[in-house]
């Protein structure tokens, strides 16, 4: 307990030398209270000064970077979340530099060596300098003996005690979110509990690198057929939990436009060919590379396109990938009663909604986007634009389709910094034919009907048991005794259980220390 209050002080000192409570304030109206609270604590520090001439988000980004690895992971999650901070905020967020200065390399060889052990490590030659440092990890390059043939590979190793680090100044935070949630009830619809719970979670998967791993490893899978997409080949006997080692990229960076066609790559056919793979990976798959900034693509001189650094993926389900394909189609034909009859099947909008006012609602994103150039027409936007519609009649937030969107909005301003004149549009309308296709031809819709006769089937002798339990949950409804809203995420209810226990702590330490000082004094 008293370790998380020590962290929660620096930390609330932290936020309030950095300029981030200020900046905030500028976006939402923080309670008078909590103002006052972050200015004690900035009492004989020198503050940050801030560039007035900056939009609050920028100044925002600015101040995560100085706080480090916990406050740069904060922004990056919440730049996918426009559902809780707001679209604005969001797409400022996406700009968060995710840099900090290199650990040694004798601290990286130590690492290296307690986590593969001294035979593995014996094969490992020329171990570079960090050629690339980040919140979490840095990466060097290094040449591996390997059935007697070298390889040359990149390492990419977790920061000392990083997780340890992260894991305390996430508890500091998620007590201090508890305590405002409950102070302020305004502050509720912010979820701020959540917020850095969710954090957590997936933090914690990002700093377990076998995660990475698994994930390169299946998105490897899913497109080593494609021609144009090579995603790099993982070493799994030197790959561990704060290690992760893959081939070496052979390419250059797809931001070095002049050197790429120097080196004779069609930047034209490259534009077409990056957003064609990004919507394989999302309507074909299900599973895509969701972190496609400029920074983590690659091009080598065949012109195929690596991409590096698996630690952000998005993943969809067969709804949602058809719900997706099936819109932004809608959307090209300019046929908005099919869009609307797509929300209404998939059961995204109340069945109470008028199906006339709604296709109404998405001719106003439609008609407003086809009146622009066909050139400038983003489909990241047009997804945006829709889910403003969509929330306005109630649609529950759909967290992948998020992700995704914020993720096409990045794909397509590379692929237009490469041709400014690919048309988005022609580009993505054979991938999502096919994929219509696919799931909507004969061929789909026997397999579906074959698929479903044999779970009937499989389950044709647990029916009278699942009668007996339905008309048992039935009756217990009835009574009053089930409660249909119960929160099913354990995780979550456990930490909350954890921060009532610690606040019930705070408050016996605070007043045991009132009674000893009345009895002393």
């Amino acid at each position: 307990m008293l370790k998380s209050l020590i962290q929660l002080f620096i930390i609330a000192r932290k936020l309030a030398v950095s300029g981030a409570v200020k900046t905030v304030n500028e976006i939402y109206d923080i309670p008078f209270v909590i103002k006052i609270f972050f200015e004690l604590f900035a009492i004989g520090a020198k503050k940050k000064s801030l560039n007035n001439n900056k939009k609050p988000g920028e100044k925002l980004c600015n101040a995560l970077e100085e706080m480090g690895t916990t406050f740069i992971k904060l922004g990056q999650f919440l730049a996918t979340r426009p559902d809780i901070i707001g679209e604005a905020l969001a797409d400022d967020l996406v700009k968060l530099q995710d840099r900090l200065p290199a650990f040694e390399l004798h601290d990286a060889k130590k690492i290296l060596k307690k986590e593969i052990g001294e035979n593995l490590y014996s094969n490992i030659k020329d171990i570079s300098e960090p050629i690339a440092a980040a919140s979490i990890a840095q990466v060097h390059l290094a040449k591996i003996e390997i059935e007697n043939q070298t390889r040359s590979v990149a390492i990419k190793i977790l920061r000392p005690e990083i997780e340890k680090k992260f894991n305390e100044e996430l508890d500091a935070l998620m007590l201090f979110a508890y305590i405002i949630e409950n102070t302020f009830s305004k502050t509720k619809r912010l979820k701020l509990v959540e917020v850095v719970h969710l954090l957590r979670e997936i933090t914690n998967i990002e700093m377990d690198l076998r995660f990475e791993a698994a994930a390169a490893n299946e998105l490897y899978e899913n497109t080593k057929n494609d021609i144009g997409f090579n995603v790099p080949k993982i070493y799994w006997n030197y790959t561990t939990k704060k290690i992760l080692t893959l081939d070496k990229v052979d390419g250059i960076s797809i931001r070095e436009q002049k050197l790429l066609e120097e080196s004779g790559v069609n930047l034209k056919l490259l534009a077409e060919n990056l957003i064609q793979h990004f919507l394989k990976q999302a309507v074909r798959d299900g599973f895509f590379h969701g972190d496609m900034h400029q920074g983590n693509l690659f091009v080598d001189f065949k012109g195929n396109i690596i991409p590096v650094d698996f630690g952000i993926m998005g993943r969809l389900d067969k709804n949602n990938r058809k719900y997706l394909a099936e819109i932004l189609y809608g959307f090209i034909q300019r046929d908005y009663t099919k869009v609307a009859e797509v929300h209404f099947q998939a059961g995204l909008v109340p069945q109470s909604t008028s199906k006339e006012e709604f296709a109404q609602a998405l001719r106003s994103v439609g008609e407003p986007i086809f009146g622009q150039s066909i050139k400038d027409i983003s489909g990241g936007n047009l997804l945006s634009q829709l889910f403003e519609i969509t929330e306005k009649f109630n649609m529950q937030t759909q967290t992948p389709l998020l992700l995704l969107q914020k993720t096409m909005v990045v794909v397509e301003g590379v692929a237009r910094k490469l041709s400014p004149d690919t048309n988005i549009w022609e580009v993505s309308r054979p991938i999502l034919e096919d994929w219509i296709k696919n799931v909507k031809g004969p061929k789909a819709t026997f397999d579906s009907a074959i698929n479903t006769s044999s779970e009937i089937l499989k389950r044709i002798p647990d029916f009278p048991n699942f009668m007996d339990k339905a008309n048992y949950a039935l009756q217990l409804l009835a009574e009053g005794k089930l409660n249909l809203g119960i929160k099913n995420s354990k995780g979550f209810e456990a930490e909350e259980m954890r921060l009532k226990n610690l606040k019930n702590k705070i408050i016996i330490g605070f007043l045991s220390v009132v009674i000893i000082t009345l009895l002393v004094f």
